[in-house]
């Protein structure tokens, strides 16, 4: 089983900063991407930035220069700086992994979501 454990979100002004961390736990052989995902009220969730083992950060174009992600991998943690918020980066931020895992027909990558954790900036 494995698990994913949001923390850091919260209620922030116009121009604030939040850090968002992401822990992975449970049966984990290794994780190739990592990254966070968002979905506003009534919106699709979108893709805010991810990043693969070894490699460089993708962004959407909405946060960047202003949202940093970062990993570390001893701790299977995912993390995301976020500066310069905006009201409209108010939406719950979900953490998504690529695991490979033991089942019990074999190794499998899955890929995993966070429970959420909403962000909100005020204006």
């Amino acid at each position: 089983q494995v698990q994913l454990v949001e923390s850091g979100g919260g209620l922030v002004q116009a121009g604030g900063s939040l850090r968002l961390s992401c822990a992975a736990s449970g049966s984990i052989l290794s994780i190739n991407g990592m990254g966070w995902y968002r979905q506003a009220p009534g919106e699709q969730r979108e893709l805010v930035a991810t990043i693969i083992k070894g490699g460089t950060p993708n962004y959407a174009d909405s946060v960047k220069g202003r949202f940093t992600v970062s990993r570390d991998n001893a701790k299977n943690t995912v993390y995301l700086q976020m500066n310069s918020l905006k009201p409209e980066d108010t939406a719950v931020y979900y953490c998504n992994a690529k695991i490979l895992t033991v089942l019990l027909v074999g190794v499998s990558e899955l890929d995993y979501w966070g429970q959420g954790t909403q962000v909100t900036v005020s204006s």
